[in-house]
């Protein structure tokens, strides 16, 4: 078993593959739910850490996880705890349901207009699209749009790793520092945190400096492919590509358009121990480019999903991190239930 915190409560009979342990507590004695958290708090974290073993990856055998050692109250308290940081993980769901929706939606009206050219938009907005086409590199496309490059819709920039041996780069750093593996957690493409953050001195040393909020970030390398609007400023290592749109250019739209891209921005990489694509060979690719009229008038009808997205984004994370608050004080019994509820019944 694998010793990271992805627990599960169970609604259905399933067969377990072959990595996976079920847990399931004595009824009167032990609440599912609370057990759920319970294998989550540090305390029962670090036995399970203590006690795992493998050389490639840790895993602990059904023998020495019956060796941890669990404190639990009451089984009425057990219920109360697992309602109240259920009800945290219910909403933070709900959220990540919603975003699913949204994205979809977004995705839905950039390859209406976009890539099939048939918006299906009542006037005035239909007026806007040309009623003809026109033969391009790209193949048919609206009389009056041009095919350009993602070079002339954004400015496309690197990043850097400042030395990690040198203390002034990090020590007390207060910029946003970001790296693909910050992307590779997101559920929805929002940056809003960064796991480590540099100073001025390291920011000192990355050429492409802090990049501003609305800038795209796509990850160049190992792989190719994670996609995410920055909502802070944020500097970045070398695993990535950043699109900052020009004036005109939504960045909404280079958003969905690289989410449709993958496959052509993938065929212009290189690379002998693992595929990368390069600025150099990602500003010349082919974009079809709308009127400046269609840009704006996109950008502001995608707007409010996008930010409606971003909101349940930050909300989630606000969810997570008073759940990972309130489990260790209320496992421990440092917090009363009640005291908890009231708590949380503020902040809902």
């Amino acid at each position: 078993m694998n010793t990271d915190t992805k627990n599960a409560v169970g609604a259905e009979r399933v067969a377990l593959a072959q990595r996976l342990i079920a847990l399931r507590g004595k009824d009167g004695l032990l609440h599912n739910g609370f057990l759920k958290f319970l294998m989550q708090s540090e305390n029962v974290q670090d036995q399970l850490r203590a006690r795992a073993s493998g050389t490639t990856v840790l895993g602990i055998k059904q023998c020495a996880l019956r060796k941890v050692i669990l404190t639990i109250p009451p089984i009425e308290e057990q219920r109360a705890i697992a309602h109240i940081l259920g009800t945290l993980d219910d909403k933070i769901e709900l959220n990540r349901r919603m975003n699913e929706t949204l994205e979809a939606m977004a995705r839905a009206l950039f390859k209406s207009w976009f890539v099939d050219f048939d918006p299906g938009l009542p006037k005035p907005l239909a007026d806007l699209f040309p009623d003809s086409f026109e033969d391009s590199e790209l193949g048919e496309i609206p009389t009056g749009w041009e095919v350009k490059t993602i070079g002339d819709l954004a400015d496309v920039a690197g990043g850097t790793t400042p030395s990690t041996k040198e203390p002034a780069y990090w020590d007390g750093g207060t910029h946003a520092w970001a790296t693909p593996k910050d992307l590779s957690a997101l559920s929805v493409p929002v940056l809003i945190d960064t796991e480590r953050r540099i100073t001025d001195a390291g920011l000192s040393q990355i050429g492409s400096g802090l990049l501003p909020k609305g800038t795209v970030l796509l990850s160049s390398r190992a792989p190719i492919g994670y996609l995410a609007v920055a909502e802070i400023p944020v500097a970045i290592n070398q695993g990535f590509i950043a699109m900052k749109p020009k004036t005109g250019t939504s960045n909404i739209f280079l958003l969905l358009w690289a989410n449709g891209a993958e496959e052509e921005i993938v065929s212009r990489a290189n690379g002998s121990t693992f595929l990368e694509i390069s600025k150099a060979n990602f500003r010349p690719i082919p974009v079809v480019a709308p009127s400046a009229t269609v840009m704006s008038t996109f950008d502001r009808l995608a707007r409010p999903t996008y930010e409606r997205i971003v909101e349940c984004a930050r909300e989630s994370r606000t969810l997570a991190a008073l759940r990972d608050a309130l489990l260790p004080n209320l496992i421990n019994g440092d917090l009363r239930v009640k005291d908890a509820e009231r708590f949380i019944g503020r902040t809902a």
